[in-house]
């Protein structure tokens, strides 16, 4: 039993990730104007990491039954590596949202819309770029390779530039779209677009909803080789994605505040993006079992919090 995922397994998540975003747009868009508490943030974040332990252990279920036990705790395994390799980079997508909410002073209201969206267009690219990722892996096995490569040279990369900081204003697409596009200064409600005596303007909320998109399509393209140096399963692929980004705007209503604090996460992320790179890249010669992944990458992201948490402190005092 190399995957597992039967048509009413697909089926079924499938609905059930319809059903969260609709109640994730329903419950924390409710109260309008308000931001949403940090308490709020708190109880919604646990949920989602919550569910997604639920999964994993109906996922053990449903497997030991099916092929026994040994299969079952490695396909638990890699679901809950996948999930926290998934849920740091998702961590570092947020702080780049914090970025850019700042950057253009967007409103705290129209901050919710625009991470529903963005959290919506993240689902739908993560989905077709997995199953794409799964049937290059299935005729070329090679591919593997190349996704080690660029894993590797990505997490090389983040490590060298972590306290680099973004210059928006040198942004290629964000100058193209000043020079091209009749844009607003101030925004207008939710509208991204207006129209002043026939001629379309675009707000500031257009322009921030274009650039999380494409952020969303460059964590994507980190993210999608990351899963599949633990797994070449397309359903435990695909679920573990999906369920690292469902709790993203909870998360960032949580995190928003406390970017300082985890400063040295990005340093953390760039060494397990070198460990997945470099573990793709010997896959052929050495198998890392699954569970020494997941030991490797959960020792990793506490020493790299840990560690932040404790230099915050020395900072501070």
């Amino acid at each position: 039993m190399e995957t597992i995922g039967s048509w009413w397994m697909w089926a079924g998540f499938a609905v059930f990730v319809v059903i969260a975003c609709a109640v994730d747009l329903l419950v924390l868009q409710k109260k309008g104007s308000e931001r949403v508490s940090i308490g709020q943030a708190l109880r919604w974040s646990a949920l989602w990491v919550a569910l997604a332990l639920v999964f994993n252990g109906l996922l053990w279920w449903y497997v030991d039954g099916e092929a026994g036990r040994e299969i079952a705790n490695a396909k638990a395994a890699e679901f809950f590596t996948g999930y926290l390799i998934e849920k740091s980079l998702a961590v570092d997508n947020i702080f780049v949202f914090l970025m850019l909410f700042t950057y253009f002073a967007v409103p705290a209201q129209l901050q919710k819309r625009v991470l529903i969206l963005g959290v919506i267009g993240a689902i739908v690219l993560r989905a077709v770029m997995i199953l794409i990722g799964a049937w290059l892996i299935k005729e070329f096995h090679w591919v593997l390779y190349l996704f080690g490569a660029f894993l590797l040279a990505t997490g090389i990369k983040m490590l060298i530039f972590a306290d680099a900081s973004s210059d928006l204003e040198k942004n290629p697409l964000l100058k193209w779209m000043r020079g091209h596009m009749n844009l607003t200064p101030d925004f207008d409600s939710e509208k991204f677009w207006v129209t002043r005596q026939g001629v379309r303007f675009y707000t500031p909320l257009f322009v921030v909803m274009i650039l999380i998109g494409i952020t969303d399509v460059v964590f994507a393209v980190d993210s999608i080789p990351a899963i599949f140096a633990i797994t070449e399963d397309p359903f435990i692929v695909m679920t573990s994605n999906i369920f690292a980004i469902l709790g993203l705007r909870a998360m960032y209503f949580l995190l928003a505040d406390l970017k300082d604090r985890f400063h040295l996460l990005t340093y953390g992320l760039g060494v397990i993006l070198v460990f997945v790179g470099a573990k793709m890249l010997i896959v052929d010669w050495i198998k890392i079992p699954v569970g020494t992944s997941l030991g490797v990458v959960g020792a990793i992201l506490a020493v790299s919090m840990v560690a932040s948490l404790l230099t915050t402190r020395v900072v501070k005092h």
